[in-house]
């Protein structure tokens, strides 16, 4: 049973009312600034780099708060063009109505060569999630000219790790900004100015869509069409930047890509009394349970085939089970437990035993629980032995640490050496020092971007969104966004506009690179499509 008719919203699989926030205001003079340039052009290190003859500029001890910028010229080859471009890695000043300094918040910047009309060419402005996540990610494993080496099925090389080309950047179709939110990567909030007014869903959206702007009007890039693409808690950042956008600076995108989403929380928290996480979750188990060759030998071993099912049984037999609650009658409450059990391959006694909801670390724990292996949660193809088999959730994620070793340290070496971008500061990756994270604007109630996304594409009725998703990420199950999609209330012309894509792989399905060359297929389609009325 298809979840989203095929007219409406176009699933590609595997070959294999956001209110007005308060904004940053600045000083006119300062506004009509231009981003002032570096002292002087570094020189390329490394690969196909183009070498410029002045020196690096030196070494930044601390936020200066101050615009910064270090420019580069390199050169790549993406599907056998060389694309011949500038690298700009430098910071930009958030200042309030008074001029003060309230943050210097980090970009790293590629712009093509030789482009005389910025109408003609996109620019994409990406960040990954968290909250307090760094760009790392879709900077150097999905977009950028340069990525992280790994295996085929994107399992890391041994430390220190090593940065090659990136043969599926989307350099040669658009412009990249790598946006670092305040308290991640260089980006500090100023001396004196509390940083929890930028850590929660309105200060951050806020303060990245003013960077947008600031990046956009020093660039002289207002003509150009422009794009957001954002990862995991990144997509609720992307949906509230696209209602933000339009109604503070009446900046209207022209597309929206959303990398592994999460808009509406309701369908991922397992409260008690909350049913939504086990349906748009219990696909994601059957996917896992198949991968590990655990799953019941009544069902179909084609994973689509399989998801097909599970996805018909999620919607039916087992959310009318849920909703019975304490009135369903044993019988049905054990024919229900065993198709669980068949699909998750799980023990029926052990779905029964947990009123037939199955939390995400309960599965993790017991999917392979003979082993003493532990599935990943970021991507449940990887696993790991726990120490302690009767510990109630997993001691760490296998994945998590897969996608962590040699990121980092590859991206502080690249921005030192080729970015020439020097600072003694540390790189905030993942910095656990915003949390608790503000959700004040939405007391007692879930997180639900999806309205903000809607109300966004119903005022500005070109903008094309693409959902990304893989089969066995955990974080942010596929489902969901399939369920989030067909409850928007779209009208048919509007859901036109919204594709979705899966990839066998975990919520960075770039990491492998079969679904790396799909992500840039599907992203190469996206563009044309949006860009279809432009050009």
């Amino acid at each position: 049973m298809p979840v989203i008719p095929s007219h409406s919203v176009r699933r590609i699989r595997c070959s294999n009312p956001l209110r007005r926030l308060p904004v940053w205001a600045f000083v006119g003079a300062l506004a009509a600034l231009l981003l002032q340039p570096a002292a002087g052009l570094a020189e390329g290190a490394r690969g196909n780099d183009i070498p410029m003859e002045t020196p690096p500029s030196g070494w930044v001890k601390a936020p200066t708060f101050e615009d910064q910028a270090s420019v580069t010229m390199h050169r790549t080859v993406i599907d056998g063009q060389e694309i011949r471009y500038t690298a700009t890695a430098g910071t930009l000043v958030l200042r309030n109505a008074e001029g003060a300094a309230q943050a210097s918040v980090f970009y790293v910047a590629y712009t093509r060569d030789g482009v005389d009309d910025p109408a003609t060419r996109p620019v994409t402005f990406s960040f990954n999630g968290g909250p307090g996540a760094a760009a790392v990610w879709v900077h150097m494993g999905a977009f950028g000219p340069k990525k992280v080496l790994a295996d085929p099925e994107g399992m890391p090389m041994p430390p220190p790790g090593k940065l090659v080309a990136n043969p599926h950047s989307i350099l040669d179709i658009s412009d990249l900004v790598f946006i670092d939110p305040v308290g991640t990567g260089f980006s500090r909030p100023a001396p004196g100015v509390d940083g929890k007014k930028f850590w929660g869903l309105e200060g951050d959206i806020e303060s990245v869509g003013e960077t947008i702007r600031l990046w956009v009007t020093r660039n002289e890039r207002w003509g150009s069409p422009k794009f957001l693409a954002g990862e995991s808690y990144g997509t609720i950042r992307a949906a509230g930047l696209a209602g933000f956008l339009q109604q503070r600076y009446s900046m209207y995108l022209n597309g929206v890509v959303l990398i592994s989403p999460v808009l509406n929380y309701q369908n991922q928290e397992f409260d008690v009394g909350n049913d939504m996480a086990y349906l748009t979750h219990l696909p994601t188990y059957a996917a896992t349970a198949r991968h590990h060759g655990r799953h019941g030998q009544d069902v179909p071993g084609d994973l689509q085939t399989l998801l097909d099912g599970v996805e018909s049984f999620a919607l039916g037999d087992y959310a009318l089970a849920l909703l019975k609650g304490d009135t369903l009658v044993p019988e049905e409450r054990r024919r229900i437990a065993e198709r669980v059990a068949s699909y998750t391959g799980l023990p029926a006694d052990l779905v029964l035993e947990n009123n037939l909801r199955i939390p995400l670390w309960r599965f993790q724990k017991n999917l392979l629980r003979g082993e003493r292996k532990v599935v990943g949660r970021l991507d449940s193809r990887y696993t790991f032995v726990d120490m302690d088999v009767d510990r109630e959730e997993p001691e760490f994620d296998p994945s998590m640490t897969a996608v962590d070793i040699g990121y980092v340290t590859l991206l502080n070496d690249y921005l030192r050496r080729d970015l020439r971008f020097e600072s003694d500061l540390v790189y905030e990756s993942l910095n656990r020092e915003v949390w608790p994270w503000d959700y004040s604007s939405h007391g007692n109630r879930y997180v639900n971007m999806s309205e903000t996304l809607r109300g966004a594409m119903t005022r500005n009725p070109n903008l094309q969104v693409l959902f990304l998703c893989g089969y066995y990420d955990f974080a942010t199950p596929y489902f969901d966004s399939v369920y989030t999609i067909s409850h928007m209330g779209l009208a048919p012309e509007q859901r036109r506009n919204v594709d979705i894509a899966f990839y066998e792989a975990g919520h960075m399905m770039y990491v492998r690179d079969v679904d790396h060359g799909k992500l840039k297929r599907d992203l190469v389609e996206h563009f044309e499509k949006a860009l279809g009325g432009v050009r």
